[in-house]
């Protein structure tokens, strides 16, 4: 069932490292980071996962409820500002240079590889271009595609399997919480919660693995190899290692709050509550 989560808060690495410094405002940082199109994505991926939410746990059900709750977790008017304030106050304590980031994303690459993280994301709501983006994956690899070598360097780089999976599953455990939180979860101790979301690590390790590669492989198709190169070069910097902390420690906390009031939601659906 919680499969379809990971798309909720995997991001490029792009904004992983956007060049940003404490004294920015929040304002700033959101327009840089171009978040208010990312959160609008996810918005809408979001509703995807609250039909399959329903589909699963209350199917048949007359729960017209449950789809603006859903709309409402999800609202950008309200995401997007816990988000850039987690992340402004990380960018605060931060002491390391960000000049390096500040130089890379005023360049025509920079911008150009915003451009077409962006771009890909938003096209992968489309299911027909999801699969097909899964299937030139599994082709490049049988292929043994050269451009895969550069995108695993990527991957690498930045954590971009381990931060998503521990995001993913931070969120499935804050989903439990949820579920508990509303009485649908009366028996289940915290332990057993644990034990349950630690059975899907491999599942969603699996997905998040294929989901990455394959959402890279369309969106820097574009880009030369030496374009891709010279973005890991500046990925390596420590102002890229900062800000992808802090994004992802942005993210997390975002993800969990989501996760938990879709827990409680579906929760108060289960235990005959109102919502």
């Amino acid at each position: 069932m919680l499969a379809r989560v990971i798309a909720a808060i995997i991001l490029p690495a792009l904004l992983v490292a956007a060049p940003l410094r404490a004294a920015d405002t929040a304002a700033d940082l959101a327009e840089l980071l171009q978040l208010g199109d990312i959160f609008a994505i996810m918005a809408r991926e979001g509703e995807d996962y609250g039909a399959e939410i329903r589909d699963e746990m209350f199917p048949g059900a007359d729960t017209p409820d449950w789809t603006q709750s859903v709309a409402d977790i999800y609202a950008v008017g309200r995401i997007l500002p816990l988000f850039v304030e987690t992340m402004s106050a990380a960018l605060a304590k931060s002491n390391v240079d960000l000049a390096p980031a500040v130089t890379f994303f005023g360049s025509d690459l920079g911008r150009r590889v915003t451009a077409l993280e962006v771009s890909a994301r938003r096209a992968l709501l489309d299911d027909a271009v999801s699969d097909a983006s899964r299937l030139k994956l599994d082709e490049m690899r049988a292929a043994g595609d050269g451009r895969l070598a550069l995108i695993e360097e990527f991957v690498t780089v930045n954590d971009l399997v381990d931060a998503n999976v521990t995001g993913a599953l931070n969120g499935s455990f804050a989903f439990y919480r949820g579920l508990a939180d509303a009485g649908a979860f009366k028996n289940s101790s915290e332990g057993e919660m644990l034990a349950e979301v630690g059975r899907q690590e491999a599942s969603i390790r699996s997905e998040t693995d294929r989901w990455i590669h394959a959402y890279l492989a369309l969106a820097y198709a574009p880009l030369s190899d030496e374009d891709l190169q010279a973005y890991i070069a500046f990925s390596r910097t420590d102002a890229a290692r900062e800000l992808n902390r802090a994004i992802f420690a942005s993210f997390d906390l975002v993800f969990a709050d989501v996760s938990r009031r879709l827990g409680q939601t579906a929760g108060q659906i289960l235990a005959g509550s109102d919502l």
